[in-house]
């Protein structure tokens, strides 16, 4: 073998020369437009309520959104997505339709005060019914077991909450309680009531996952009773996750989101691959970030690095944007090593 020929079998060189060097051949970078921040949002005045669960999370008030979108705004976060926490819940959670209820009155607020600001609406009812189901549910009246979620009577009122959002400025509106037919339901609301022009970011593919514990402690929405294996997907399944998807695309989703997305980086892949004209969306969930929080504030990790790493993961699986609560200090910390 001649020289030539040894050189053109050799593995290709790693570049060990400079900083400079390393950064000319990523191929894959987390900007902060990349990244998406979520906000819970309660009632009351003043109020920063530290979320136990999720050191450095709270629940704000709306009249501490201003300040918040404007610093999120400015550290070039393009997008905030909104979960509300209602002063009261009922069978049918009305709050989240009502044209004051508290997404409604939180989406007005950013928009008046950052009007750039995208506002993502979560579409749910797990936060605002009295039984902490995504859905309304049977009252054992008729032949369905009492708590049995009822598909086509929630998406009735998915359409009603959809509405009430766009209508208060939702710039996005994201169902995602993972009933049949929900995409196209709402797309037919919003279309029916002149609101063509608003996207709809479907949770596509959302697991029955272990990792959203901090979240219903944030959000004040466990069940009461049950689980919500009957309409979120169980984790061992993949086909299911390609045919949801497929079904959104063809009902008109103009974003899919998978969530979580640590324990599923596989399939934001395969989604990816199976439609690569539709914006896809990973969920790095709220269990996600505890672990990463609680393993620095113990000393076993680097959270900057362990971080970056993590949000460079899910974009390289194929994420074009990430809803994640490290936004704020990975804007920071790209910031301060631009």
């Amino acid at each position: 073998m001649n020289h030539s020929e040894s050189h053109l079998n050799r593995r290709p060189r790693r570049l060990r020369h400079s900083e400079g060097i390393r950064r000319m051949v990523q191929d894959v970078r987390v900007t902060s437009a990349d990244l998406i921040y979520p906000i819970f949002v309660s009632h009351g005045q003043n109020v920063c309520s530290e979320i136990e669960s999720m050191p450095g999370q709270s629940r704000l008030s709306v009249d501490r959104l201003p300040e918040q979108a404007q610093e999120i705004f400015e550290l070039g976060i393009p997008a905030v997505i909104l979960f509300g926490i209602p002063k009261t819940k009922d069978a049918q959670g009305s709050d989240s339709f009502d044209g004051q209820g508290i997404i409604q009155q939180a989406t007005q607020a950013i928009k008046a005060a950052v009007p750039d600001l995208v506002v993502i609406a979560d579409t749910c009812l797990c936060e605002y019914t009295d039984h902490g189901h995504c859905g309304v549910v049977a009252d054992g009246s008729n032949a369905l077991p009492a708590g049995y979620v009822l598909n086509d009577e929630t998406l009735s009122v998915l359409n009603r909450i959809a509405v009430s959002q766009a209508k208060a400025g939702a710039d996005i509106i994201a169902p995602s309680g993972m009933m049949d037919g929900m995409v196209a339901s709402i797309r037919g609301a919003l279309d029916g009531k002149n609101l063509e022009h608003i996207p709809i970011m479907s949770y596509s593919v959302k697991y029955a996952s272990a990792y959203y514990g901090p979240f219903r402690d944030a959000a004040d929405g466990a069940p009461k009773f049950g689980d919500r294996r009957t309409h979120q997907m169980d984790p061992a399944t993949f086909a299911q996750a390609l045919a949801e998807s497929d079904l959104d695309v063809q009902q008109g989703a103009d974003f899919l989101m998978v969530k979580p997305a640590l324990a599923y980086l596989d399939i934001i892949a395969k989604v990816k691959d199976r439609h690569p004209g539709v914006p896809m969306v990973g969920y790095n969930v709220s269990g996600e970030y505890s672990m990463i929080k609680a393993a620095a504030a113990a000393g076993f990790i680097d959270e900057q690095a362990v971080v970056m790493e993590t949000l460079t993961g899910i974009k390289r699986a194929g994420a074009d944007s990430i809803i994640t609560y490290h936004a704020k200090d990975a804007c920071r910390w790209l910031q301060s090593n631009s």
